[in-house]
């Protein structure tokens, strides 16, 4: 499949950068999937869901209608004369979409409306005297054909009203989506528990089982530039067996795995326009940075994009796994945004080591550059405290201090986090991306630290051998303790390797390889094969490889 996979890009599949037209007909800016949420996304995370077209005053507003265009001339007349053409909010005319016959009758009676305005006031320095006898044959020529218009528009206008009074709610719009996975793993060893060059434990991996993550969601509009954003989920299943210990519990975790006990709330949430270029978001549940921040790589969606949790963004981006708190987007620059976040990971509850201020809680922040149409760019920083030394990435090394045998518990860290992520679009038919982070952590009031570095370079091919189809192929380290010279008693690596806690890092590194291929059945269908291959799971050198196969079916409405 990599080799399959590899000869189709060179010949030519496409992926954008977040400035551009995307030809991937379901992307992260429909559905994004995090491993206890999914959500729908717009350019701007944070954003009213609405679409609205709106008038223009000057063709120099609609960004991709160039002087050089064909009808650029009849745009110019119609927007600057007559004042009847409207565009998209993100001020683009979308001129070489596929027009329905709603949308031209629609146009149409704008342009005769405007036309009667005008004749009605005498503009004579817009209408000249040869366009109104000009106009006035054409109304004569096409009389039937303006008369069949209007009643197809009546018809229309009634039928329209018959929806709305029949609608699940004129306020709130219903959304949600169903994704099915069976996936299996290859039979394994591993030398874990402790490291010492045996392969000591199993991971059995004869059974193949099925996942299933359902979700749905309500948008329900407050004002014009608020809505209040609600989630219901419930999961069934993970990706087990799997090795027998604590080191390796991260070896691989798929983008829709998160198994629930009953029908939970994954998010409540309200989002505020404040400004034309500046957006709030404030909740309870689903306050996050992968709900927060844009991101440059527009198909990590675990619904329709890579399969594995840790392909879809960073790591540093799931840090503290936030429920509660607040967030804006700031949009400063036409080619410029600055997305920023505070939140919890157990708002709700007042106890130790936990709440709003107490608890697990997480300060991140991100630039995100637009410097070319084919370059896009993101750097961010996030500040995040531990209460029990878990970064609660569920990615590689995400626990960073060993558990005490006398107390039970793990030290507490303050980490500093900082990682770039960056997508190019090489030519329509392909493009390329990759991230890197880097976390510093320490317990608070104690001397040490441990460090860990990820990596991820990426292949995305769109509209793969049919319109609507996807590619991708992912190479990357998932998060590693490179170096631990806390107190003795608190380092991983020696821990696992001798009970004692001492300084080191890991041994080994791990490698993660990922292929798969997304049929694009319909619009709201799609079943997506691939593979995860693993190299020296849980950083062990002498753990044998994993293999996972994988189906994913999902089903959006």
């Amino acid at each position: 499949m990599l080799a399959w996979l590899l000869i189709a890009g060179v010949n030519g599949v496409a992926q954008k950068a977040l400035a551009q037209e995307y030809t991937d007909t379901i992307t992260t800016q429909e559905t994004g999937v995090k491993s206890d949420n999914i959500i729908p996304l717009s350019s701007s995370p944070l954003l009213s869901p609405e679409d609205p077209m709106a008038q223009v005053t000057s063709v120099s507003q609609l960004k991709d209608v160039q002087p050089n265009d064909w009808a650029f001339q009849a745009l110019q007349s119609l927007v600057e004369r007559y004042g009847c053409i409207a565009g998209y909010p993100d001020s683009s005319y979308r001129g070489n979409r596929a027009l329905t016959r709603y949308e031209f009758a629609a146009g149409v009676n704008a342009c005769l409306d405007r036309v009667n305005e005008l004749i009605t006031t005498a503009t004579s320095d817009l209408l000249t005297r040869e366009d109104l006898a000009i106009l006035q044959k054409l109304q004569s020529e096409f009389a039937p054909e303006l008369a069949t218009l209007r009643g197809r528009v009546d018809s229309l206008e009634s039928k329209t009203a018959e929806i709305e009074a029949n609608q699940f709610s004129t306020t709130t719009k219903l959304g949600g989506l169903l994704i099915v996975g069976i996936q299996g793993r290859t039979n394994n060893r591993g030398d874990v528990n402790p490291r010492d060059g045996q392969k000591d434990t199993d991971d059995a991996g004869t059974n193949t089982n099925v996942m299933s993550l359902a979700q749905l969601y309500l948008t329900s509009q407050i004002t014009p530039r608020s809505y209040l954003f609600t989630g219901l989920l419930d999961g069934k299943g993970t990706t087990t067996p799997r090795f027998t210990n604590s080191v390796s519990r991260n070896d691989v975790l798929l983008g829709y795995e998160f198994a629930t006990d009953s029908l939970i709330v994954s998010d409540l949430n309200f989002h505020w326009l404040v400004t034309d270029n500046l957006a709030v978001m404030v909740g309870t549940e689903g306050v996050s940075m992968p709900t927060a921040f844009r991101g440059p790589n527009r198909v990590e969606s675990a619904a329709t994009g890579p399969l594995s949790y840790f392909a879809q963004r960073n790591p540093i981006l799931n840090m503290g796994y936030g429920h509660g708190g607040i967030a804006i987007d700031w949009q400063f620059a036409k080619r410029a945004s600055l997305q920023a976040i505070y939140t919890s990971y157990q708002p709700g509850n007042p106890g130790q080591r936990s709440g709003l201020f107490d608890g697990t809680t997480t300060t991140g922040v991100q630039l995100l550059l637009t410097p070319a149409d084919t370059l896009d760019f993101s750097l961010y920083y996030v500040n995040n405290y531990s209460s029990d030394g878990c970064l609660l990435t569920f990615v590689g090394d995400e626990c960073l201090t060993a558990v005490n045998t006398s107390t039970g518990q793990s030290a507490p860290l303050q980490t500093n986090a900082v990682g770039a992520t960056v997508t190019w679009q090489i030519s329509p038919r392909i493009s390329a991306g990759a991230w890197g982070g880097y976390t510093r952590s320490y317990i608070p009031g104690r001397s040490g630290n441990v460090e860990t570095t990820n990596y991820m370079v990426f292949l995305n091919f769109p509209d793969l051998f049919a319109r609507g189809n996807l590619g991708g192929i992912y190479v990357g380290q998932p998060p590693k303790i490179t170096s631990s010279d806390l107190p003795v008693g608190n380092n991983v690596p020696d821990f696992v390797n001798t009970g004692l806690g001492r300084a080191g890092g890991q041994p080994g590194t791990t490698t993660q390889i990922e292929a798969f291929y997304r049929f694009q059945l319909t619009d709201n269908i799609s079943i997506t094969p691939g593979i995860i291959h693993i190299l020296e799971p849980g950083h062990t050198p002498d753990s044998d490889s994993v293999t996972i196969g994988i189906l994913r079916s999902t089903f959006l409405f």
